[in-house]
C-alpha cells in the first residue's frame, strides 16, 4: 500500500511543530505570563480608578515634595525641609546599617554557640542548648520589646553605669570614647581594610602555588605586616593622631564621644540574638555532617583540637552550612522592618510616616516591596557566590 507524504503540507508542519513537547511547554509559559500581565494591568487600572474617584493622587511625584518631619537618627545628612525621597533614603541607609551589623553579630554568636553545642564539656553544651531552645522559641517581636523595655529601665545619665576605660551605659544608650576627628584615622582605617582584603586574596594564590607548583607561600609571615605594620605605618605618616573624644556629662546628657541609641541597640540585639539561635543549629548540623573518619585521621596526624576544627571540620561543614545561612540572613534583613514597634527610623517606619502624610499608600508599599526584594536578592546572590567559593571542587 502506497504511503502518502505529508512533509510538504503546511498544516502537517504546523501540527508537528506545535505537537512538540518543548514548544507546547513554551506556549503554556507565554500564556500564563500573558494572563498574569493582563490581570495585573486590570488590578492596577481598577485601583487607580477608585483612587481617582476618591480624589486621592497617584504616581511618584510626591517624592520631590518637602517631607516636613524630622528623623531622630540618620546616617546621611537630612533635614525636615528635604524631600520624601531623601527621607526614604535615610530610612534605607538605617535599614542596611542595622542589617549588616545584625548579620555580623548573629554570625559570630551563632558560630560560638554552634561549636559549643558539639563540645565535650557537659556544662558548656547544656548552656548552649538552653540558649538555642529559649531564644528561637520566643517570637522575634517579643525580643525587640524585651530589649527595649530593659534599656529604658536603665539609670538616667546622672546615675549612669560606668564602664571603666570604655564609657557609660544609660537609658539614653551606650556612650563611649572615640578617636577625635582627624584625617589620619580615616587613612589608617583604609589601610587596615586594604590589608585585610589583601590577606583574603592571598588564600587562592597560596592554594594555586601549593597545588600547581608545589610551593608553600608563608602566609603567616605576610599577614602580620599587612594587618598590623601597614596601618601603623600609615598612622605614623599621617601625623600619629592620638587625641580622644571623651564623653562628658553636661546638664541632663553626655556631650562628646559616640552614642549608640536605645532603639538601635534594642533592634540589633533582638534580631541578632534571635537569628543566632538558628545559626547555631545550622553550624551544629554542618559540623556533625563531617564524617568521623576525617576527625580520626586528623587526630592520628597529631592535629590539635583547634587545627582539627579550623582545617578539617569547618571547611567541609561550610558546604552544608552556606545555603541555610543565606536563607537566615534574608530573614534577618526582613525582620528589621519590625523596628516600627520600638521606634527606630528604618525604611518601614519612615514609609508609614510618608503614607500618613501623603495618603499614597500604594506607592509607598510598592517602594518597600521593591527595596526589600532587592536586599533579599542581593544577599542571596552574594551567598551563592560565596557558596561556589567554599564548595569542594571535584578533580
Amino acid at each position: 500500500m502506497k504511503q502518502t507524504d505529508y512533509s510538504g503540507d503546511t498544516a502537517y508542519r504546523l501540527f508537528t511543530f506545535f505537537g512538540s513537547k518543548t514548544v507546547r511547554s513554551w506556549c503554556y509559559q507565554f500564556l500564563l505570563a500573558a494572563l498574569l500581565i493582563g490581570f495585573s494591568y486590570w488590578l492596577y487600572s481598577n485601583v487607580v480608578a477608585n483612587l481617582h474617584a476618591q480624589r486621592i493622587a497617584t504616581g511618584f511625584g510626591f517624592l520631590q515634595q518637602s517631607a516636613q518631619f524630622a528623623i531622630g537618627e540618620t546616617l546621611i545628612a537630612y533635614t525636615p525641609q528635604d524631600s520624601y525621597a531623601r527621607a526614604l533614603a535615610a530610612g534605607l541607609a538605617n535599614t542596611l546599617y542595622v542589617t549588616l551589623c545584625g548579620i555580623v553579630l548573629a554570625t559570630v554568636v551563632g558560630f560560638v554557640v554552634g561549636i559549643g553545642r558539639v563540645s565535650k564539656n557537659w556544662l558548656l553544651m547544656k548552656v548552649c542548648m538552653t540558649w538555642v531552645e529559649v531564644l528561637r522559641n520566643i517570637p522575634v517581636i517579643l525580643h525587640l520589646i524585651f530589649w527595649s523595655m530593659l534599656i529604658r529601665n536603665l539609670p538616667s545619665p546622672r546615675e549612669a553605669i560606668t564602664l571603666p576605660g570604655f564609657g557609660f551605659l544609660t537609658n539614653r544608650g551606650l556612650t563611649f570614647t572615640v578617636p577625635a576627628a582627624h584625617s589620619g584615622w580615616q587613612w589608617t582605617a583604609l589601610a587596615l581594610v586594604s590589608g585585610i582584603l589583601l590577606c583574603l586574596l592571598l588564600n587562592p594564590v597560596a592554594r594555586f602555588l601549593r597545588e600547581r607548583r608545589a610551593k608553600q607561600l608563608p602566609i603567616g609571615r605576610i599577614r602580620f605586616p599587612l594587618i598590623v605594620a601597614l596601618p601603623l605605618l600609615v598612622w605614623w605618616l599621617s601625623g600619629a593622631p592620638h587625641a580622644l573624644n571623651e564623653p562628658v556629662l553636661r546638664g541632663f546628657n553626655f556631650q562628646g564621644g559616640f552614642t549608640v541609641s536605645p532603639e538601635f541597640t534594642a533592634l540589633l540585639l533582638g534580631i541578632s540574638l534571635y537569628s543566632s539561635a538558628y545559626i547555631a543549629e545550622i553550624v551544629r548540623a554542618g559540623i556533625q555532617s563531617v564524617p568521623k573518619g576525617q576527625l580520626e585521621a586528623a587526630r592520628a596526624l597529631s592535629f590539635s583540637p583547634w587545627h582539627v576544627m579550623r582545617y578539617v571540620v569547618i571547611p567541609q561543614a561550610m558546604r552544608v552550612m552556606v545555603p541555610p545561612l543565606a536563607s537566615k540572613y534574608v530573614s534577618l534583613a526582613k525582620n528589621s522592618s519590625l523596628a516600627v514597634v520600638i521606634g527606630y527610623p528604618e525604611l518601614a517606619n519612615i514609609s508609614n510616616t510618608v503614607m500618613s502624610q501623603t495618603g499614597q499608600a500604594l506607592e509607598a508599599i510598592a517602594i518597600m516591596m521593591v527595596v526589600y526584594l532587592l536586599i533579599s536578592g542581593t544577599t542571596s546572590l552574594l551567598m551563592n557566590v560565596f557558596n561556589r567559593y567554599v564548595a569542594i571542587k571535584e578533580r
